[in-house]
């Protein structure tokens, strides 16, 4: 599917009705019909055929969008799938052991690299939560599943991005090195010897 085509729909829609070009909607409803006679028969009455346009392009860009939706989640289900067989377990594991993946220098570590290790905690029962809600979702009665679904997915794939930037900032924390004796006293001699 032209992604780019979809937006031009979209942008022609959102132009209000006093500034539309119809016969670039025509154009636009005969690639996506394929309709010659459509298209004719608009183009011969083009002042009085507005609303089939509007319609018919509604209709098409409503079912664009819905697959392009359907696509997004469908994507997102993978990285989720992905995510869950990463960390659902561990989450498992931080409940039972909440040292597991903690520095040995934890306690020397500034409080908001710290908080970073215990919000991970938090994070990843979070994470555990949204999957159990999505394994729970009944889709069958479901008017829109994608719909239904997204918000979630969305939010796991959002959790474990922040997941992530927690333990890059909490496993590569490094203290700022304190001055050797040997830097003092090369320093020191040097002011002397001016």
């Amino acid at each position: 599917m032209d992604h780019k085509f979809t937006e031009q729909i979209r942008l022609w829609l959102e132009t209000p009705e006093a500034e539309r070009d119809y016969s670039t909607g025509a154009l636009y409803l005969l690639k996506l019909s394929g309709n010659q006679i459509l298209y004719k028969n608009i183009v011969a009455a083009l002042d009085k055929r507005h609303d089939v346009i509007e319609y018919q392009l509604q209709k098409y860009y409503n079912f664009r969008v819905q697959a392009l939706t359907h696509a997004q989640v469908q994507e997102m289900e993978k990285q989720v799938e992905q995510i869950v067989a990463e960390h659902i377990p561990l989450a498992a594991v931080a409940d039972e052991s909440p040292a597991k993946g903690k520095r040995a220098d934890h306690d020397s570590l500034p409080d908001e690299i710290k908080a970073k290790y215990v919000e991970n905690l938090s994070l990843l029962q979070r994470m555990r939560e949204l999957h159990l809600r999505l394994r729970s979702l009944s889709l069958e009665n479901a008017t829109c599943p994608d719909s239904e679904r997204y918000p979630f997915l969305k939010e796991l794939i959002s959790l474990d991005k922040k997941l992530h930037s927690n333990w890059e900032a909490y496993d590569h924390f490094v203290a700022d090195p304190k001055p050797t004796p040997s830097r003092k006293r090369s320093a020191v001699s040097k002011t002397k010897n001016k």
